[in-house]
């Protein structure tokens, strides 16, 4: 392993003393919500769920040590301390664990095997966001019920609310909201341990659960109920892939020092007192989470629990927009309408069409479902795909990158995909009660991902098979020249070796040209970001024509006007208001013998019809944009 696999991250994320101490505070609030969230719910599923393990001392100390060393080995060992290295130049992610895996492996099928387990794992990401917030918010709401059955009725109506209130504030950002985000986490955490600590006062024997023997006895003891249990623990772990995903954000050590000096403890502190409650009495298991809470403060702390989860759901939205903006960048999703939130964050975006999607989804889910216990029989099932997809990508990260023996990365891979098959097996016994719902959304999002990759490339093949080569064109210029009028005429392409269909067009039906000709295309790399000395590269070319390459990474906001101006370094200026960007509007076509199903093609022409504007999407003047139709058969 190198001594240094996180010096990519940004340095401002790394340094000592009160820097480290910040960034850890503000990952507490974002990395940490949907995990730190677990207690409100997980031993409530695992002694009541559809298969509710035996109240009994034993199974009791069983399931805690479970939980604890599911912790130790998913969250702890997996997550923090191997795949957090990881890191592509500082960012985390299923996606730029995917582009990272790809710079390791030729091109071959082991490489879009290796693509489409990545690409299916940001697919999962879009269910396991729709159940967050459902479940969160309801099992939070569901407090109210404890402290008197009066509340029932109203559990799923206030549960609606906060939840329509949540994606409604999205479109104002998260910048000022997030910044007690850290705070107020830190304070749920703190509150959790307390209430822990005050439950294992009970029966402070209860820390022995700590030992994995009991783990042991409880699978020994009762092997079929022990498998069964696991689907229910693994909603303590949910959120734990979270931490990878938001690594770019605080930097590797600030989240590794929240995980170990407060997110963690406070966590177990808290289920050891649910668990010594139980021990207590075993009516407690109807919600040991609230019960833990004094009489008097149970109303605080639903409106705490409440605050929480709106700020786990928000870590879960936020993700979602950003997955959907490098599946953009990376070309498997159509540009959309993305809305940028503040001026100084370029990663605080909002984009309207995901956002009501999710809303439409969770409210589905939260009428659908009702209860946090129905939901949980929903939630696991993608995050431990997740997982295992996760653990296949960095093994051949270990191995191929890192350099670890076969030996070494077999262990690595023998041990965590092990634990993540375990959780994994255990939670398709949901499928039919739920889990059906996240595999479903997952293989939708999948389909619409790989369509739009594979209907661009065929696109793209097919307007180069019928290009003119650019060297021709030009030549042909010299021998019949068309009349040239001032300004700049700028033409996007995909392909800088051939001449544009719009540059045809409007020269057959304008019959001039531009006295400058700029062919520009712009190219996503397989780094998160970069660096603007790297943004343009300029070629002069005769006849005043110019090719301009202009390359951003999957994590950066594009901005052609601004990258324009950097072309002045190498000899091209650019006036925007004597500047016109020509742009191709395809119509396409489907035909018989295409290179994919008949359905998926006029999928993908429903797709292509309804994707955003790209003078939108690359921030182009609209006075300044002309577009050229033509037609065009896939």
């Amino acid at each position: 392993m190198p001594p240094a696999a996180d010096a990519g991250a940004p340095a401002s994320q790394h340094g000592s003393g009160t820097g480290i101490a910040g960034l850890a505070v503000a990952a507490i609030g974002v990395v940490y919500g949907d995990i730190g969230t677990s207690p409100l719910y997980t031993l409530k599923e695992v002694f009541n769920g559809p298969h509710a393990v035996p109240v009994t001392p034993e199974n009791v100390y069983g399931i805690l040590s479970l939980v604890f060393w599911a912790l130790v080995f998913v969250v702890s060992a997996k997550y923090v301390i191997f795949i957090t290295r990881a890191d592509n130049r500082g960012e985390g992610g299923i996606m730029a664990l995917t582009s990272l895996v790809l710079r390791a492996v030729p091109p071959g099928r082991k490489a879009w095997l290796l693509s489409v387990l990545g690409v299916f794992g940001a697919a999962l990401f879009y269910g396991d966001g729709m159940i967050t917030p459902a479940i969160s918010v309801l099992s939070a709401v569901e407090g109210l019920e404890v402290a008197t059955p009066a509340f029932r009725p109203y559990v799923l109506p206030i549960a609606l609310v906060v939840l329509f209130a949540l994606f409604l504030i999205q479109r104002r950002g998260t910048g000022s909201v997030g910044k007690v985000f850290g705070p107020v986490m830190l304070c749920w955490f703190v509150v959790l341990a307390v209430l822990g600590i005050r439950g294992i006062t009970l029966h402070p024997e209860i820390v022995a659960a700590l030992d994995p023997r009991w783990a042991l006895r409880f699978f020994a003891d009762m092997p079929l109920v022990g498998w069964l249990s696991l689907g229910a623990v693994v909603l303590a772990i949910t959120g734990g892939e979270a931490l990878y995903a938001d690594m770019g954000h605080f930097g590797r050590r600030p989240i590794k020092f929240a995980w170990f000096l407060v997110v963690f403890p406070a966590l177990y502190l808290n289920y050891l007192g649910q668990g010594a409650l139980i021990l207590d009495h075993p009516d407690n298991v109807r919600n040991p989470f609230y019960l833990l809470v004094p009489d008097a403060l149970v109303y605080p702390m639903v409106a705490m629990a409440t605050l929480a989860t709106i700020i786990a759901s928000q870590a879960v939205i936020s993700g979602a927009y950003s997955l959907t903006r490098q599946a953009i960048q990376l070309g498997y999703a159509p540009r959309m309408r993305t809305i940028f939130t503040s001026e100084r964050e370029m990663g605080q975006i909002y984009v309207p069409s995901i956002n009501w999607m999710l809303l439409g989804a969770v409210v589905a889910l939260v009428v659908g479902f009702r209860s946090s216990s129905a939901l949980a029989s929903a939630y696991g099932i993608a995050v431990t795909l997740t997982m295992m997809i996760d653990t296949l990508l960095a093994f051949v990260v270990v191995r191929e990158l890192w350099g670890w023996g076969k030996a070494r990365a077999a262990l690595f891979l023998a041990v965590f995909l092990t634990v993540d098959a375990a959780f994994f097996s255990a939670t398709t016994v949901k499928i039919l009660a739920g889990g059906w719902f996240p595999l479903l959304v997952g293989a939708l999002i999948f389909t619409l991902l790989t369509t739009w990759k594979r209907g661009r490339d065929m696109l793209n093949s097919r307007i180069r098979s019928d290009t003119m080569p650019l060297d021709i064109f030009i030549q042909s210029m010299f021998a019949s020249p068309p009349p040239r009028v001032d300004g700049t005429s700028v033409f996007l392409t995909t392909w800088l070796e051939g001449v544009p269909r719009a540059l045809l067009h409007n020269l057959v039906h304008n019959k001039v040209l531009h006295r400058r000709v700029v062919l520009l295309t712009v190219e996503t790399a397989d780094v998160p970001h970069v660096p603007d000395r790297e943004r343009v590269a300029v070629e002069e070319l005769d006849y005043g024509f110019f090719r301009v390459r202009v390359s951003y990474g999957f994590m950066d906001d594009p901005d052609l006007p601004v990258a324009l101006e950097r072309c002045a370094e190498f000899g091209l200026k650019f006036q925007m208001m004597e500047t016109s960007f020509f742009l191709g509007r395809e119509t396409l076509v489907s035909r018989v013998a295409g290179g994919m199903a008949r359905w998926r093609e006029k999928l993908f022409i429903v797709m292509f019809r309804n994707a955003g504007s790209a003078a939108d999407y690359f921030r182009i003047p609209p006075n300044r944009v002309v577009e050229l139709g033509t037609q065009v058969e896939l």
